[in-house]
């Protein structure tokens, strides 16, 4: 494919299996399109798609998998403890090969134009495709959740990019956008008081006066009864994981918490978990690009 485009849509349903099985054939039922990877968290109650292909096939596979979502999640009976407001709740188009980000920006804007006139869900354009300051940052286009949108889409400045200002009753509201490369990373905390991953998650988010690139949330994850650190981080080169990790078990160790591990959802960059790698074995001198084997072998 001279021209590759990603999509890593979030769904809300992360415990029905036939729900996700539905939603996964739908994506791989598009031609020009292959799925890399999908995952399902119970306590989340959400999944996380992972596909590329080309852009009209991205663009059909984003599109006929939140009309399957449409179809098979009723949003008022969703409970998890991940925030959201649409049962297909974020759409983003991450350019990857050929492709540039003003591309992945029309994209979003065409899928978003479609899903709300064909599905009838009003659809925020966010991050590099927002039309306004204020829209860059999905937590702030998703704050009131789903309970809280059909109040919020009537408020002055908050009526959607597309699709007028009534929700749908089911299928709620959508956020579409283009962005680069995320890396959903969650720390699990050796206790069950959800207060503390909550302060934790305030500490070391740049809304918070804590690191750059930093988006993060306490969730309580029921079937363990241990506490999170949910985090996105939208630029792994300028705030690394290893940063993001320490900071987290420093703050954790006040209140007498330790650190039970970390998770990654869904694919990342190679780049993100060698530089991690290079941190805690103290390496000098690597070169992730001539002494990565993959990497070095994709060269050629």
């Amino acid at each position: 494919m001279s021209k590759l485009v990603e999509c890593i849509p979030n769904f809300s349903e992360g415990q029905r299996k036939e729900v996700i099985e539905g939603l996964k054939e739908v994506i791989e039922g598009v031609p020009g399109v292959i799925l890399l990877d999908y995952s399902s968290d119970k306590s989340h109650n959400r999944s996380v798609f992972t596909f590329v292909g080309t852009p009209e096939g991205v663009k059909e596979a984003a599109f006929l998998s939140a009309k399957k979502a449409k179809e098979t999640i009723d949003m008022t009976k969703h409970q998890g403890e991940h925030p959201r407001m649409g049962a297909t709740d974020v759409i983003p188009f991450v350019p990857v090969k050929g492709v540039t980000m003003e591309e992945c920006i029309e994209l979003s804007k065409e899928v978003a134009e479609r899903i709300s006139k064909e599905l009838e869900i009003p659809a925020y354009l966010y991050e590099e495709s927002a039309t306004k300051p204020e829209r860059k940052n999905l937590a702030a286009v998703r704050r009131g959740q789903f309970e809280g949108m059909p109040e919020k889409l009537k408020t002055p400045g908050w009526e959607p990019d597309f699709g007028g200002t009534k929700i749908h009753p089911t299928a709620g509201v959508i956020a579409i956008g283009a962005r680069m490369p995320l890396v959903a990373y969650n720390i699990n905390l050796d206790t069950s008081d959800i207060t503390i991953a909550n302060n934790i998650a305030k500490i070391i988010r740049e809304s918070g006066g804590g690191l750059s690139f930093v988006k993060s949330i306490g969730v309580m994850l029921e079937d363990k009864n241990i506490a999170q650190v949910s985090i996105n981080m939208t630029n792994y080169q300028k705030t690394p994981l290893y940063r993001v990790f320490e900071l987290v078990k420093i703050e954790a160790q006040r209140y007498g918490v330790g650190v039970l591990g970390s998770e990654i959802i869904g694919l990342t960059p190679v780049d993100a978990l060698v530089d991690t790698a290079k941190y805690y074995l103290q390496i000098e001198g690597f070169d992730n690009e001539k002494q990565v084997l993959e990497k070095y072998l994709l060269q050629g």
